[in-house]
């Protein structure tokens, strides 16, 4: 599980193709210090697994799916991607709860500064799928980061953004019409199933419950 803080900033430094699933390099100070083979890492919120580990870089293979509904499919080398080890147990838990399973694409519309403000406003449209999910002042993650909508017109959403998210993620290497991977709050998901899920039936009858005591 990941929380959507994005600990650094890595680069895709290789591309390959083996078979048909795509294998990634990418380099990074910190996070390749803190991975064994085998573990998982977030990748601008996609969780993957890293390979083949070396001081200031590692691996992971996407398989075709991977590549086709992430964002991944505009990754080329030099891409700047958000990095996020899995939250420690005992960690704190800073942002929300973010599985690294991209629940759909969405498109980036203008990343606009704020007139008279430092900050920013992140326009995404969303996909249906992930519309249906996202209220105002809910969570949802982008690019594997946790943020706060701040706004909704139909399939239109907007984010006000520091600039220490800015400039501590990928957001600003991103251009208009770039697909951004998003995942829905995880809670609304399971309320969604609690709603529509059929009612069970109760076997439980009069005569049992005084049967038994009551």
């Amino acid at each position: 599980m990941f929380t959507g803080i994005v600990e650094e900033v890595g680069c895709v430094t290789r591309i390959e193709q083996h078979g048909e699933n795509r294998s990634i390099t990418i380099a990074a100070v910190s996070t390749p210090k803190e991975l064994k083979p085998g573990d998982s890492v977030a990748v601008s919120g996609v969780c993957l697994t890293a390979l083949d580990i070396k001081p200031g870089s590692f691996c992971a293979d996407l398989a075709p799916e991977t590549w086709r509904l992430t964002s991944f499919s505009r990754m080329h080398e030099g891409a700047l991607v958000n990095l996020e080890l899995p939250m420690k147990a005992d960690g704190r838990f800073g942002g929300h709860i973010v599985q690294g399973h991209v629940d759909g694409v969405g498109k980036l519309i203008e990343l606009e500064r704020i007139a008279d403000s430092e900050n920013w406003w992140l326009h995404i449209e969303m996909p249906r799928e992930i519309e249906k999910y996202t209220v105002y002042k809910g969570s949802i993650s982008i690019e594997g980061i946790s943020l706060t909508v701040a706004k909704l017109e139909g399939r239109k959403c907007t984010i006000a953004v520091i600039p220490h998210t800015v400039e501590m993620t990928n957001l600003h290497s991103l251009q208009p019409g770039d697909p951004v991977n998003l995942e829905a709050d995880l809670i609304a998901k399971y309320v969604e199933k609690m709603m529509t899920s059929e009612p069970v039936e109760s076997t439980l009858t009069l005569e049992e419950l005084v049967r038994q005591g009551f």
